[in-house]
């Protein structure tokens, strides 16, 4: 089953700054904040940050260590972030490593003579050297804490910042809205502090993140929402950041009841849902050749689940072909793995038959330990969930020329632990193929209209991120038979044969 957690570091890693609690170093200067990380009240994991300057340059760590529970699992998740910045907040540097699964990634940024940036990116083992020209405007830690120390003394006022995050190479253009000065109770103690808000534009609607920083633009307090609960850090001394945690799991949190039990013959039909999500809510799906997505209005929304048509959606571009850092679709073993498992498939469809057969037998070890594996890594140790299944069928996809992408999304359960009839988060993939795009879920072995896409990426867990406010918040209010998908035509033999079965 498919997991937010790699979306929880990033957005636990956005936008934090150090606090003066330790001083050191002979000509230099050195501070020390710690954060209490809380999710719906409960501790899950701390924040270390470290800022130290020597003499105009500025060197920001955060250590961020998460602990969450997946049915009865420990999952140990970290990132480290460091960027290094003159004093007045121009980039030099920059560096990130995740820790998601068994293998570490890591992204290292250094600024050449002329201006540009070597980066050096490494995932599962796999080496790609790249390089950046720096996003005008871009800032790092530095040039972030000083951005909002200026806009702090201008209460209703707005401005706009360009965020550079390292881990993921993404620049998020924000809308910052300064709220004024507020007094705000912290484990502590109170403290008077500024309000802003950090207000992120994507494709599925807004996101917004308050952050609460004293007079030397130290954020001492942020809060957003995800899963539908608060996820607090709140600074603290190093003791209140090192106590005990308390467990939470995250994926009971994003279980949706069905409003009603779908009898396994329906399920291979048009299914048509309504869904209700709070108004400020972004949409809460996306169209694709098989799913068409309508708004009704006040926050309610039709969907139409049915074996792919073209036209709803656009044709692939190069980069559904290409490999990336996840899905390592030029690495020699995947791609004798894949000729190996298509064998003398005539067409693309039998190839992803093939391919995705092949998928559900190979990977053996159905581990929930695995936060997010890249494709080279499943090969290797053949274990994961449902992530890891289609990331590995993606890669295994694309080196066979077939563009492919991962979908994550919702799937219907008659049992799911000890809850029945439920949606639990998911992931499969899509490949195109006659002329649309068509999914293949290699973790379940069969694709049918109890998938819900929520989005498509190209395997990069930062992709996530988009959905890491909706999860939680969508309510599925009635499941109907529906002959058609709304804005398609009636169904003909142009579907592909067997309908669903691949």
């Amino acid at each position: 089953m498919s997991k937010r957690i790699a979306m929880l570091s990033l957005v636990l890693t956005t936008c934090l700054f150090p606090g003066p609690d330790v001083r050191a170093a002979e000509g230099a200067s050195a501070d020390t904040t710690w954060m209490t990380v809380r999710l719906g009240g409960h501790r899950v994991g701390h924040l270390r940050i470290d800022r130290q300057l020597e003499g105009n340059v500025v060197t920001t760590s955060q250590d961020l260590l998460i602990e969450l529970d997946r049915e009865d699992k420990n999952l140990p998740l970290s990132v480290f972030t460091r960027s290094v910045e003159t004093a007045d907040g121009q980039p030099l540097a920059f560096y990130s490593r995740s820790t998601l699964s068994t293998s570490d990634s890591m992204v290292d940024g250094r600024r050449e003579p002329d201006g540009t940036y070597a980066v050096t990116t490494t995932v599962a083992g796999a080496v790609h050297h790249t390089s950046l020209t720096w996003p005008s405007g871009a800032l790092l830690s530095e040039g972030q804490r000083l951005a909002m120390v200026r806009a702090a003394s201008h209460p209703g006022g707005h401005y706009l910042m360009s965020m550079f995050d390292p881990a993921s190479q993404v620049v998020s253009a924000v809308d910052m809205d300064v709220l004024g000065d507020e007094r705000v109770a912290l484990p502590e103690g109170t403290l008077l502090l500024n309000h802003q808000r950090e207000v992120l534009q994507t494709p599925r609607g807004s996101q917004s993140m308050d952050v609460w920083l004293d007079d030397r633009g130290v954020v001492r307090k942020s809060t957003l929402t995800m899963l539908g609960q608060p996820l607090e850090m709140l600074a603290c001394s190093k003791t209140c950041a090192m106590a005990p945690l308390q467990g939470i799991d995250m994926f009971h949190a994003a279980l949706l009841a069905s409003p009603r039990p779908i009898p396994q013959e329906q399920r291979d039909t048009f299914l048509r849902y309504r869904i209700h999500v709070p108004d400020n809510a972004p949409q809460p799906a996306i169209t694709t050749d098989e799913q068409h997505v309508a708004e009704l209005g006040h926050g309610d929304w039709i969907i139409d689940i049915g074996p792919a048509q073209a036209g709803a959606e656009a044709a692939p571009v190069p980069a559904d072909t290409l490999p990336n850092d996840w899905v390592q679709s030029d690495a020699p073993i995947i791609r004798r793995m894949a000729n190996g498992a298509v064998g003398g498939a005539h067409d693309d469809l039998e190839k992803m038959r093939r391919l995705r057969n092949f998928v559900s037998h190979y990977v053996t070890g159905h581990s929930l330990d695995v936060g997010y594996a890249s494709a080279l890594e499943v090969v290797r140790t053949r274990e994961g969930d449902c992530t890891e299944y289609s990331v590995l069928l993606t890669a295994l996809a694309r080196a066979q020329g077939i563009p492919a992408r991962v979908v994550t999304g919702l799937v219907y359960v008659s049992r799911y632990a000890d809850s029945a009839h439920v949606f639990v988060p998911h992931a499969w993939m899509q490949a195109w193929v006659q002329g649309r795009w068509q999914s293949f879920d290699a973790a379940l072995e069969h694709f049918d209209s109890t998938h819900i896409a929520l989005d498509v990426g190209d395997g990069d867990p930062w992709h996530f991120f988009n959905l890491s406010d909706l999860l939680g918040r969508i309510r599925i209010d009635e499941i109907t038979s529906s002959p058609v998908l709304a804005g398609h035509a009636e169904p003909t033999s142009s579907a592909p044969a067997g309908g669903f079965h691949r």
